[in-house]
Formats: C-alpha cells, sequence, structure tokens
C-alpha cells in the first residue's frame, strides 16, 4: 500500500492528544469517614474493573478516529501490478462552451452558467498541486498555460458569449497541446453538444488522457433564421434597380408563419415582406429596390422571431461604383464597334490601347478586358491575362481571323483554351443561343418563334478536348462553338469563333450584340463577399492596395482598432485579420483617414440548429475506454482524482472507519458500565 499525500502521516502524532487525556484521567480512591452513614442520602456503587475496560476501551476508539481520518487524508491507494505510482499530481483542461447555444435556459437556468457552476465543482474535487487549463472556443492565447486553482476560477468569472465556435476533435487537439508530461492527465468538455460540434468522424484521442463529457439539457426551442443573402449582379450601378435574394431558414418542427421581413440600407427601409417557412425547410424571397449612390452601402436584413434572437439579423456591405473601367486593346484592323458601343453610356469608361502599347501593370484596375483582332498576341501578354484572371477578372476575345494560327495556338495554348484547328470560310448563320444563361435570361420578355440570330461569313473550327470549365451562350450548326465561357481560376474568358470585321459576319450590327457585351460587363467585375463569418473567416479580400513607405492598413469599428497583416496574391490584397474580430458588426478598413471598404461580420449560423448529439451518439464517437460521457440530467459526476492510473483508492475506507469508530466511543461512553443508584 502506498500513500498519495504521505505529508499528512505527521498529523498522527495527534494520536497523543486521547493518551495524555487517559492518563491524567485517572482517580485515585480516598477515605471519607463520617460521624454518621445516615446522613448519605444516595450512595453509588460502581465496580472498578469494569470502569478500567471502559476508560481502555474509549481510549483505542480515540486513537483508531485519529488514525483512520489522517490516512484518508493522506489517500492510501493498492497500486496496479503492485508497483509504486509515479504519477502523483494532476493536469487538468477543462473547457467551456461559450457559443450563442449555450444562452438557452433549462430548470437550473442559463446553460453558460450551468457549464461554469459544474466546473467549480471539478476544481473542488482536486489537490492543491493540480494545474488547470480553461479553455473556450475563443481559442485565446491567455488559456494557453496552466493556472492553479484560484486562478482558473477567476478567469472562469470572465467567460462569456462569443460568436466562435469549435468542432470536437479541434477542442481535443487543443487540450492535447497543453496536457503533456509525467502527471494525472485530464480532460473535461462541457457543453450542450448541439450536432454542429461533430464532424461525423471518429474522434482521435491520446489513451492516456483521461476524457469526460458533461452534456448540459437545454429546453428545446423553435427557431427561425436568417440564413444567407446573395446579390442577383456582381456589378452595382448608381440609380440603378438592385435585386438581392433573402435565404431563411425554420430549424423547428412546426410550421413559421408570417414571419416579418426587413431590408435597410444605411438605416433607411428600402424592403419590406412576410414569409412563410415549412418546418425544417428553407425559403427564399427577391427584395428589389434603387436611388442608391455611389460609395458603400451598409445593408441589414432583419425579421422578428423569439425567443432565440442571436441569428435573427444578418449584415451585408457592398459599393457602389461610379463608374466600370473597361480596356480596350485593339489591332489594327479592328474597327470602332467596341468605341462606339461604351461610349453611348457615360456609366462605362472606356481606356483604349493599341496591340503594340499596351500597359500590363494597370490591367487590376479594369472590370473587363476586350482582346479585339489582335494580329500577334505574345505570350507575355497571355501570362498577364492569366493572372489577371486568377483574380477575378473577365476578358473578351474577338480574334484575327487573317492572323498566324501557330501565333494564335500559342496564345490560346498559354491560356488553357482549346486550339484552332482552321479556318473555315463558309456562309452559315447561329443555329442556337442560350436564353437561359445568365447573359440573356432576363433580356428578352418574349422569345419569337423564328428568333433572328447572327450570320457568319469566316470563323475558326477549335479542337475541343475537355470541355469541364466551358459553356456555350451561341453555337452554329453541328455543335460547333461561335460564342463561349471559359471558366480560367476565378476568371471569366469569353471566346468568339469570328471577328467584329463587316467581312467575318454581322455579329457587330447584330441587335444581340448589344446586350450580348453590356450583360458581359454587368456580370464581371471582383465580385466581393458581401459578409464574413466572425470568428471562423480570417481573411478578408480587397482589389490591390499599395502602401507607401511607413504606411499601414486599420481595421476600425466601435471601440475597436487593429492593424491587420497584408499580402498581396494574383492581383488581389488579402487581409489578414487572425482571430482579432469576435463580434458581428461592420468594420472600416482605413489608409490614414481614406476609407478603403467596409466589411460586415456575422455570426455563423451553425448555431442557429438547436437540435442536440444524444449520449448514445456521443459514445458512437470514440468507442475507448478513457471516454465518460455523463448526461448531468441522470448521472452523477464521479470523479476519483487519481484512480485510473495509480490502482485501488483507500481514503473512502478510511473515512468509513473513522466514522466507525466515533460512533463507537459514543456508543461505549453512554451504554457501557452504566452505574447503579441505591437510596
Amino acid at each position: 500500500m502506498n500513500f498519495l499525500y504521505p505529508g499528512f502521516l505527521f498529523a498522527l502524532l495527534a494520536v497523543a492528544v486521547p493518551v495524555v487525556i487517559h492518563l491524567f484521567n485517572f482517580r485515585k480512591f480516598k477515605k471519607v469517614y463520617f460521624s454518621n452513614v445516615q446522613l448519605l442520602k444516595e450512595v453509588e456503587q460502581q465496580n472498578s474493573s469494569k470502569e478500567k475496560i471502559k476508560n481502555l476501551l474509549i481510549l483505542f476508539a480515540r486513537i483508531l478516529t485519529i488514525i483512520f481520518l489522517v490516512l484518508a487524508f493522506t489517500q492510501p491507494y493498492i497500486p496496479l501490478n503492485n508497483q509504486k505510482a509515479k504519477i502523483l499530481n494532476s493536469e487538468v483542461s477543462i473547457y467551456i462552451d461559450n457559443s450563442y447555444s449555450m444562452e438557452a435556459i433549462n430548470k437550473e437556468g442559463n446553460l453558460l452558467d450551468e457549464a461554469k457552476r459544474r466546473a467549480k465543482e471539478l476544481v473542488k474535487n482536486f489537490g492543491i498541486n493540480d494545474r488547470f487549463q480553461l479553455l473556450t472556443n475563443n481559442f485565446e492565447g491567455r488559456h494557453q498555460r496552466l493556472l492553479n486553482a484560484d486562478e482558473f476560477l477567476k478567469a472562469l468569472d470572465d467567460v462569456k458569449i462569443s460568436a466562435s465556435n469549435r468542432n470536437l476533435q479541434q477542442i481535443i487537439d487543443r487540450q492535447g497541446n497543453i496536457l503533456n508530461g509525467s502527471v494525472n492527465q485530464y480532460s473535461f468538455i462541457i457543453s450542450d453538444f448541439q450536432r454542429n460540434i461533430s464532424s461525423g468522424r471518429m474522434l482521435q484521442n491520446r489513451p492516456e488522457i483521461q476524457y469526460s463529457f458533461l452534456k448540459l439539457n437545454a429546453t428545446t426551442l423553435p427557431n427561425v433564421a436568417v440564413d444567407s443573402v446573395w446579390s442577383l449582379s456582381p456589378n452595382h450601378q448608381p440609380k440603378a434597380n438592385e435585386k438581392f435574394v433573402v435565404q431563411l431558414k425554420n430549424y423547428s418542427e412546426e410550421e413559421a408563419k408570417n414571419i416579418p421581413l426587413k431590408l435597410t440600407i444605411n438605416n433607411q427601409q428600402k424592403g419590406l415582406s412576410s414569409i412563410r417557412i415549412p418546418a425544417g425547410k428553407t425559403r427564399r424571397d427577391t427584395l428589389s429596390f434603387g436611388g442608391l449612390i455611389s460609395g458603400w452601402q451598409k445593408g441589414v436584413i432583419s425579421i422578428k422571431d423569439f425567443p432565440v434572437t442571436f441569428d435573427d439579423t444578418l449584415s451585408f456591405s457592398f459599393k457602389v461604383d461610379e463608374s466600370f473601367p473597361v480596356l480596350s486593346i485593339a489591332g489594327s484592323n479592328s474597327g470602332n464597334y467596341i468605341n462606339s458601343l461604351f461610349a453611348a453610356d457615360s456609366y462605362y469608361k472606356l481606356t483604349e490601347n493599341s496591340e503594340s502599347n499596351v500597359n500590363y501593370s494597370n490591367f487590376a484596375n479594369y472590370s473587363l478586358i476586350i482582346l479585339n483582332g489582335l494580329k500577334n498576341p505574345s505570350s507575355g501578354l497571355a501570362e498577364q491575362l492569366k493572372t489577371y484572371l486568377n483574380a477575378g477578372g473577365s476578358v473578351i476575345l474577338f480574334p484575327d481571323l487573317d492572323s498566324d494560327l501557330k501565333i494564335y495556338n500559342s496564345f490560346l495554348a498559354n491560356l488553357s483554351l482549346p486550339t484552332i484547328q482552321n479556318l473555315v470560310s463558309l456562309s452559315t448563320k447561329v443555329d442556337k443561343i442560350d436564353l437561359q444563361n445568365p447573359i440573356f435570361k432576363t433580356v428578352f420578355e418574349d422569345i419569337p418563334k423564328n428568333l433572328d440570330l447572327p450570320t457568319v461569313n469566316r470563323y475558326f473550327s477549335f479542337e475541343e478536348r475537355n470541355t469541364a470549365n466551358k459553356e456555350n451562350i451561341m453555337q452554329l450548326p453541328g455543335g460547333r462553338t461561335f460564342f463561349a465561357k471559359y471558366g480560367i481560376g476565378n476568371g471569366k474568358l469569353y471566346v468568339s469563333a469570328s471577328g467584329l470585321n463587316i467581312t467575318d459576319g454581322n455579329l457587330a450590327r447584330h441587335p444581340v450584340f448589344v446586350p450580348l457585351m453590356y450583360r458581359i460587363a454587368l456580370n464581371s467585375g471582383n465580385e466581393e463577399n458581401l459578409y464574413y463569418n466572425a470568428g471562423i473567416d480570417n481573411a478578408l479580400l480587397s482589389k490591390k492596395i499599395t502602401l507607401g513607405k511607413n504606411q499601414s492598413l486599420k481595421l476600425v469599428s466601435n471601440n475597436f482598432e487593429a492593424i491587420p497583416e497584408i499580402r498581396q496574391s494574383q492581383g488581389k490584397t488579402l487581409i489578414y485579420i487572425a482571430d482579432q474580430i469576435k463580434n458581428a458588426g461592420f468594420y472600416n478598413l482605413k489608409l490614414a483617414d481614406s476609407l478603403l471598404a467596409i466589411y460586415s461580420f456575422n455570426s455563423s449560423r451553425s448555431e442557429s440548429d438547436m437540435h442536440y448529439l444524444t449520449k448514445s451518439e456521443l459514445e458512437s464517437l470514440a468507442k475507448t475506454s478513457n471516454l465518460k460521457i455523463f448526461d448531468t440530467d441522470k448521472d452523477a459526476v464521479k470523479l476519483a482524482v487519481g484512480a485510473n492510473e495509480i490502482g485501488q483508492t483507500l481514503w473512502k475506507l478510511c473515512l468509513i472507519l473513522a466514522l466507525i469508530f466515533i460512533a463507537a466511543e459514543i456508543l461505549l461512553i453512554r451504554f457501557f458500565n452504566k452505574t447503579k443508584r441505591t437510596t
């Protein structure tokens, strides 16, 4: 037998106290002379030998009480395999789920408050030399160290609800980073165990750590959430009509009726609707509005749904551009069609470069690049266009049919496009047009039966090998390509099989040419994210930002300011914020006093689903002997410190024996050798 805390054995010296009391309590009998025994009204008769036995038994009871009480504090145990245990102290990591779902209530009150209370109870079960880690969804650096009990309890009181959420494997891995060394290692996860906490995979854990899941039970609540919002156009013009699609989701088992939906832009109401959502389903509604001026816009979608309210609003931001920059790179015989088209609308700002004088460095400043009748497209131009396309740009290619096919094929191959098989000089007509393609989907109100389509006198026939990234917009007879879109990186490249010259066909003068070019322009440009998720998204996208010497960006909001890290990638600027943004809202990106962008952050909608993992489902995630799962409504959370590592503990037996000997002392005093009285 060994002792977990042998230092308490010094308390056995207290055995001397009852011994000393017993020795000084001996009484010597004295003779007392009376003149007349009638003066004694009462005589007590005692058996002196029985009195001595009684005193000795009481002494032994007191000694054994002290011995077993001291042994209970030393925590004796029988080691496994009769070997002395080397592990004495403990390291304990306690995870407190502080996601939005922990705002729910049950019969014990707020779930987060109950989680804190459970954590305090756990700490009391450990010794004064044990150390604790407090872990929350924020994964803060200050929580990556071990604390004593008092420091832990103080840090526990500061835990508040956060927009961040983590899955079980992330939590276990984080705890494993700090639990190491030759000590008892304990992991406690206190949560309501929403279904989103599981990735569906078996948990990977360490066999030397004792894991315990404490499942808190919340009252099931109905919930409707603003799930997402997106725009039907990547570009936004001043005074133009805007259309945004809003998606709502009903997470409850009952139908949600007449949910009021409101859209505000810059604190002005722009849309109002009411929607019905069947149980467990999603519904979409399109909100239209107009009258916006150029600049950054702050939008908020809101509903009224109680009692779960954290997901009843969704904020987003976007920019209304004052103009749309277009770059035209033209060959010597390209004609004046592009200039005439975009000069008719003041919103489009056209810049024209000749084929021999192209400024590659400015490509990132344009939302659309048109290659019109290039005679000798170079490999350098192809590389720059590839970078531009990877950054999300849009390019339209109208070839020069009289150019050298080898030069063009080399150019097309550099852009991962189909190569030219041959030039076909045969008059024909466009056979098919995809009116469901986003380019033409909303152009025609009524579609005539005999739709007049462009005629073609000459065109390139392409050698198609991989059509996975291709969309045919217009086709010639036999399914041959006339005008198609190819996905290149994050961008779009539109290729025409014919040029715009009058000798090639009538596309440039046909009525379909104007909506074709304008719709491509409206669907081009670098569409920015309308919003990000707080605590999850750590990198923000921006158009290319060039900083001068000693300049830095600032991300600013109410009572918040941070200097993010920036990196340049494929013509864009990536802004890294790590885990600095915790709260939903609008954040301004500034360079000195200039406003560069407005970013919107929302809480993750993964917390909106108020359904929870059952105890059996948790058990199926990790079928290992070192994991215990407690349902706090049904199970008593039992913890024997070190019991799983050191063998059979005996402190409870010692405590019971101490109580038995206290009771024996009381019985001896009360009933043994009771005195007899005579008169």
